[in-house]
Order: structure tokens, then sequence, then C-alpha cells
């Protein structure tokens, strides 16, 4: 193996674990904003807290579903 060879696969797993601690790093941000905002609403109209609810957990799920295949392939990057 060269030097440049472990210095590139040194990098990748650099990059994969800095990508995969962001991807980490904005869901727990977009969640917080997600129950921010719902909090909010549920303060101003009360009577459709219900609804306001079953959004927010949708929103949340689907961010964090993008959160996991971020994590993800920061993992694969590591590993490869």
């Amino acid at each position: 193996m060269s030097v440049l060879t472990v210095l590139l696969d040194g990098i990748a797993s650099a990059g994969g674990a800095v990508g995969a601690g962001i991807a980490a790093l904005a869901a727990g941000i977009g969640v917080g904003q997600i129950g921010k905002g719902a909090l909010e609403s549920i303060a101003r109209q009360p009577e459709v807290a219900g609804e306001i609810r079953s959004n927010m957990i949708l929103a949340a799920a689907l961010v964090e579903g993008v959160a996991l295949f971020g994590v993800i392939a920061g993992i694969l990057a590591i590993v490869m």
C-alpha cells in the first residue's frame, strides 16, 4: 500500500464520521423546531391539539428517517 492510499482511507473515515455526526445533530435540531412549532400552535388553538400533535409526530418521524439514512451513509463511508 502506498502512503497516498493510507492517507485517503483516513480522510474517508474522518469524513464519514463527521457526516454521521452532522446528520444526527441536524435531526435533533429539526425535531426540536418541529416540537417548538407544535407547542406554539397548540397554545394558540387548543381545540385542534389532537390534529397538531399527530402531524407533529408524522413530521418528526420523517425527519428521523432521513437522519437515519445520513448516519448509515456515514458509517458505510467509515467501514468501506
